[in-house]
């Protein structure tokens, strides 16, 4: 449950006059704050909400499958808090139908964290020793959640992204950029809630390819889809995707350093020895790959936004101008 004063009729509103090339055009001004490959995370409209971020998800066909996925964004939260022990910020989904378009649209509100304590953004403050000791503290949390897969395997499994973006520092001043003993985090990834019952996802797959160009739709699912639906329950592979982060973060520097604090992290893991040391020309090698992909997958999704729009159809989703990757 949430606190979250959340105003059902802003968004109404907000939808039905939004601009998605210029949201902060729109009827009810928006500002962005994220850009996800699935969401965008939005600051909408008067005072009273400035205290909420909402994530927008346009990609719904039906209104049972918006309650579906609703659900599932409840199960999975609740799941990270009461039987995980993950610290996840206060959030609630919403969904209506929007009386312009027809189209369903689902709306993660979340209580809005402080911009500099969020992580990428508190590690450009941080020394080295701090990064590393923020990058063991992720793992620290993340580990909690793949802990709990191994003692359920087969039964309940939940997905993770637990790249540096996703967690904030409770209770960071940038004024004093140090990072306390112990380091608390809270985690804020919540629009992809992969989970697993008797080994079946729950999240719906083809939810992932809905903002894709029809024209991308058949390879994407031929030769991405399962790749995105299993990585983020291997703990290898979304540490991985951790530290190749900092290239994204322009980082390049403390890459091998960052490594190096993953492999002592695992290595002291009671699971140790279990998961190969990362090497930093793997993780570099990771990094130009899904860099590439992710410019390629925006360069042809403002394609089709512009086939759309010169047919006279809309175009609902909206797009970072480039992508940072």
């Amino acid at each position: 449950m949430t606190d979250l004063d959340i105003d059902l009729e802003l968004l109404r509103a907000f939808e039905a006059g939004l601009d998605p090339r210029h949201p902060e055009r729109s009827a009810i001004p928006a500002r962005v704050l994220g850009y996800g490959e699935i969401s965008t995370t939005l600051e909408i409209g008067a005072e009273s909400q400035r205290h909420v971020a909402y994530k927008r998800l346009p990609m719904f066909r039906t209104v049972e499958e918006a309650a579906a996925y609703q659900a599932l964004h409840e199960d999975y939260v609740n799941t990270l808090r009461e039987r995980i022990g993950l610290r996840v910020v206060p959030d609630k989904a919403v969904s209506f139908v929007d009386g312009r378009s027809g189209r369903v649209v689902v709306y993660i509100a979340q209580q809005k964290l402080p911009p500099d304590a969020i992580g990428h953004r508190a590690m450009q403050m941080l020394p080295l020793d701090d990064v590393q000791r923020l990058v063991q503290a992720v793992l620290a949390e993340a580990k909690r959640v793949f802990d709990f897969n191994r003692q359920h395997q087969g039964e309940l499994e939940l997905g993770l992204d637990i790249q540096i973006s996703n967690w904030a520092i409770v209770g960071f001043d940038p004024r004093q950029p140090r990072l306390g003993d112990p380091i608390e985090l809270v985690y804020f990834d919540t629009s992809s809630p992969m989970m697993r019952r008797g080994g079946v996802e729950q999240l719906n797959p083809e939810i992932f390819l809905r903002s894709a160009p029809s024209f991308l739709v058949w390879i994407l699912r031929l030769l991405f889809l399962e790749d995105v639906m299993t990585r983020y329950y291997d703990f290898r592979k979304v540490a991985v995707d951790l530290v190749a982060n900092f290239y994204k973060e322009q980082r390049d520097e403390w890459v091998p350093a960052v490594t190096d604090a993953v492999n002592g992290f695992f290595a002291a893991w009671d699971g140790g020895g279990a998961i190969r040391p990362l090497t930093v020309k793997e993780v570099s090698a990771y990094y130009r790959e899904d860099a590439l992909i992710w410019r390629l997958y925006l360069a042809f999704r403002k394609v089709d936004r512009a086939l759309r729009l010169a047919l006279g159809r809309e175009y609902p989703y909206i797009l970072p101008a480039k992508v940072r990757r």
